[in-house]
């Protein structure tokens, strides 16, 4: 039975790589909020950002269902930050009888640190279209994130 696979973890952990690593076998569809957000509308948004977060989130969220019931996992590559995030997507997965699995990618934070740097250099030099992050949003990100317990997350990876 075809399931859903949530990637939880800080940005700039890894999300991507991993959610790719789990597709590669033609088993598993990825859905990437940030791929949408970055390929519909400019990275600037301001406070509209998290508006139309939510409105993608939704969207992909039907389309997950639809894709299960074809057969394919699917990999959310999201993040759920917040425990409420976390307990929301489980309910709404359990209300459509869905099964699914919370994948943390545990991270320290001079490697966090190192990665953030590298992903700047590499979206100031174009090579990239990923969020850039500056100092004022990387500490936004980190009061934002609440770290799972262990019992939360079905697989736990330290990197």
């Amino acid at each position: 039975m075809a399931k859903a696979i949530l990637i939880c973890g800080r940005i700039c952990t890894g999300k991507s790589t991993y959610a790719d690593s789990l597709c590669a076998g033609g088993k598993a569809v990825s859905l990437s909020i940030d791929g949408l957000m970055l390929a519909m509308l400019d990275p600037y948004l301001g406070d509209m950002h998290e508006v139309y977060t939510a409105r993608a989130e939704k969207y992909l969220l039907e389309k997950s269902v639809e894709i299960i019931n074809a057969g394919c996992d699917v990999v959310l590559d999201w993040g759920f930050w917040t425990a409420a995030q976390r307990r929301e997507i489980k309910e709404f997965y359990r209300s459509k009888d869905i099964q699914w699995e919370m994948h943390y990618l545990d991270i320290d934070d001079r490697e966090w640190r190192r990665r953030l740097e590298k992903r700047n250099r590499l979206v100031q030099q174009g090579k990239t279209d990923a969020y850039y992050v500056d100092e004022n949003l990387a500490a936004k990100f980190r009061s934002k994130f609440e770290k799972p317990d262990r019992n939360e997350a079905d697989v736990w990876v330290t990197q």
